[in-house]
């Protein structure tokens, strides 16, 4: 098949992969004018990880690796309550950080330098609409021009504008669960280590600090609002975007203002709504949906990355095993891959994620308290090590030739 993918990040490029060695025609089309390998640290984790695997790519993976050694709890003036270690040990349950945790633009990399010569790349348009019948899809780009393919695969993120055309308009595909998340880069200095600090304010506030490099830090500034105004924020101009993190993080404590001065003149500024995508349409004919705009999992249910990967792989499988007959080649993805995604959304818990982010000193004072003990003891640790499965429970990958 001649088959068009809308959208350059980690699920197109890896479905790409997979198409490619399948034998099919394959166009990929980003609306960034060149690859797009930017983004914060991202992890993998669970069946993510089998994915890499299975296309040859875990070395060259681990080559990119970031080194991050857990996760430390920290007070208003620095000082770690609880540490809880990534867990290397190579069996159970990966812990807060990731035994593979790799910044996003050097996957995308690692992704199309294994595709490029098999892939034909677009960059600078966008599908900005497109029509069907029982025997193709038209795709009408953003440049003017069109063309005619097999089949259409919107790979444009949680925002999808495939997506969108796809669903009714009354449909409202987000499931949201009142938590907002920016992050920057900023420079690194002498006591940015390779453990990553997690410090908790009043209010539902949470700053994170991560170093991925000798010269950069990511500042994550995470707040816990349920507002008209904290959601429609992330559609504004990055100038308001900066004023809003910086009016509602002011005067937090800790390290706050050297990141909000550092906000102020970084070039990777970026603000989002943590959220899911649940829709019952992954597909309509000759158009489908891959990774985030079929099944966004969110950041905390720590499979965002991996999902994609996971997705790209079984919708592949399943066209690859059918190409003589897209209908069944398309149900079989949803049948195979929905018990997946809704174990992996089933992690993200709002009212955990509520107690994580407490709204008064006397409750953050208590998770301290608690975490510190339970550090003490090695329970986290036991914890990992001990489980069965990861957070995609014991679903497995499908075989295909």
């Amino acid at each position: 098949m001649k088959i068009l993918i809308a959208g350059g990040g980690i699920a197109g490029q890896a479905l790409a992969f997979w198409l490619a060695r399948g034998g099919h025609q394959v166009v990929v089309a980003e609306r960034f004018p060149a690859l797009r390998a930017t983004g914060a640290q991202v992890d993998l984790r669970g069946q993510g990880i089998d994915a890499i695997k299975r296309m040859g790519l875990l070395d060259a993976v681990r080559a990119e690796l970031v080194d991050e050694a857990g996760v430390a709890f920290v007070d208003s003036r620095g000082r770690a309550r609880a540490t809880i270690m990534a867990n290397t040990s190579g069996r159970g349950r990966q812990s807060l950080t990731s035994e593979y945790e790799i910044m996003r633009g050097d996957l995308v990399r690692v992704l199309h330098d294994a595709t490029k010569d098999d892939v034909e790349y677009v960059f600078g348009v966008s599908v900005d609409s497109f029509e069907q019948d029982e025997k193709r899809v038209i795709a009408y780009f953003s440049d003017g021009t069109s063309g005619e393919f097999d089949l259409l695969v919107g790979a444009d993120g949680q925002g999808s504008r495939i997506r969108r055309a796809l669903l009714p308009d009354s449909a409202d595909p987000y499931w949201r669960v009142g938590i907002h998340m920016a992050y920057w880069f900023v420079p690194r200095i002498a006591s940015d280590s390779n453990i990553r600090d997690t410090y908790l304010a009043p209010g539902g506030r949470m700053i994170m600090r991560r170093s991925h490099n000798p010269a950069d830090t990511q500042a994550y500034f995470v707040l816990r609002e349920q507002s008209a105004e904290a959601s429609a924020v992330h559609r504004e101009p990055v100038e308001r975007q900066k004023e809003f993190w910086a009016g509602r993080f002011r005067n937090a404590g800790w390290q706050t203002q050297r990141f909000i001065e550092g906000m102020q003149t970084t070039e990777s500024f970026y603000s989002q709504e943590v959220l899911q995508v649940r829709t019952d349409t992954w597909s309509q004919g000759r158009v489908v949906l891959v990774g985030d705009a079929a099944h966004c999992a969110s950041p905390y249910s720590g499979m965002g990355i991996s999902g994609g990967l996971v997705g790209a792989y079984v919708l592949a499988g399943e066209l690859n095993r059918n190409p003589h007959d897209l209908p069944a080649a398309l149900a079989s993805y949803d049948t195979t891959l929905r018990p997946f995604v809704y174990k992996i959304q089933a992690e993200v818990k709002p009212q955990l994620l509520k107690l994580g982010m407490p709204m008064h000193q006397f409750e953050i004072d208590t998770l301290h308290a608690v975490t510190s003990l339970a550090c003490f003891l090695r329970v986290p640790d036991l914890v990992a090590r001990l489980a069965k499965e990861d957070r995609g429970g014991a679903w497995q990958l499908p075989d295909y030739a």
